[in-house]
């Protein structure tokens, strides 16, 4: 056969609806481009890999206007005492697991803000617990013993969007008036129609096309997954203020990396030497955007945490009512 489409499609009357859906899903086709990637060298292998990955960014840019829609209501959310919930189930739900663990380095946020849910629970974070995933109703479980409200958003992951275990969540946080979001990497035309588009307020759909190897939703569909969960959070970040410019001014110098990292960030912006920027920081509780504020205010401690908390973190919006 010289391609894929020289692959014979005889008719099954009798094949079960799922197979159907499988069969038709964009995630599980065949790719033309890599048709003979067993017939390559190493580095053609790589080439094609490479080739195949510079297709998922200008895919998720497409699909931006849906993800701030879903910044939006999580933004809105924290603010209301709310959280986020990921949930998926094997290489997806161990990419809303990472997303959830790095928001408390790197933003100073609690746990609890941020959290990722995976079928089969945390060994299969390192393992593969197969058919966890098939289990709808342990999804149901996992949104109800969260005790999910109005206030949260349930962000499901499932790139073929069919995953069971996915589809009962996202149906118990919907019943629960929460706010669904699911990203897919399936056209949004199809997605509309399958079942899970009845509990999903907010599509997020980049059509990466089929995978290097068909079916191995663990890399570009990942790779998409991964760039818009890293997008939910850090715009939501820097829209609640964890940001002064760029740069990331709540994070918790827990480690001697951060600590250090804390000073350079006083030592930039309130152009001090390295010996205040410490004793700044021990008098501030190692609190990087209180000792920021009292650099760049003149402000005791006291007094540049009342105004901070004042104006919800945002160190601009305090600066401009202290001037």
């Amino acid at each position: 056969m010289d391609s894929p489409n020289d692959i014979p499609c005889p008719s099954f009357p009798n094949l079960p609806s799922l197979a159907e859906e499988l069969a038709s899903l964009l995630t599980e086709q065949n790719n033309p481009a890599t048709w003979d990637i067993d017939l390559a060298d190493t580095q053609r292998i790589l080439e094609l890999i490479n080739a195949e990955d510079q297709k998922v960014a200008p895919a998720v840019a497409r699909e931006i206007p849906a993800i701030a829609r879903a910044v939006d209501r999580i933004v809105e959310a924290f603010q209301n005492g709310g959280r986020l919930i990921y949930v998926g189930a094997g290489t997806s739900g161990r990419l809303g697991i990472l997303d959830a663990a790095e928001c408390p380095p790197t933003f100073g946020t609690s746990p609890e803000l941020v959290q990722g849910i995976i079928a089969g629970g945390e060994a299969a974070v390192f393992r593969a617990q197969e058919g966890a995933e098939d289990r709808r109703q342990d999804g149901a479980a996992a949104i109800a013993a969260r005790n999910v409200s109005s206030q949260d958003v349930v962000c499901g992951l499932a790139a073929s969007a069919r995953t069971p275990f996915v589809i009962g969540a996202l149906e118990e946080a919907y019943r629960r008036n929460a706010t669904t979001i699911l990203v897919t990497t399936n056209p949004r035309e199809q997605v509309q129609r399958m079942e899970i588009a009845r509990y999903t307020h907010i599509l997020i759909c980049p059509e990466v096309g089929p995978e290097v190897i068909a079916g191995s939703t663990r890399m570009k569909s990942a790779t998409a997954q991964k760039l818009i969960l890293t997008m939910l959070t850090t715009a939501a970040m820097i829209r609640l203020g964890k940001t002064y410019h760029n740069i990331m001014v709540d994070l918790q110098p827990t480690n001697v990396k951060l600590r250090e990292r804390a000073k350079r960030i006083l030592m930039l912006f309130a152009n001090v030497d390295y010996t205040t920027a410490e004793q700044t920081l021990q008098e501030a509780g190692w609190d990087t955007k209180v000792a920021l504020l009292m650099l760049l205010g003149h402000l005791p401690v006291d007094q540049a945490r009342e105004l901070l908390a004042q104006h919800h973190g945002r160190i601009r919006e305090a600066l401009l009512r202290r001037r």
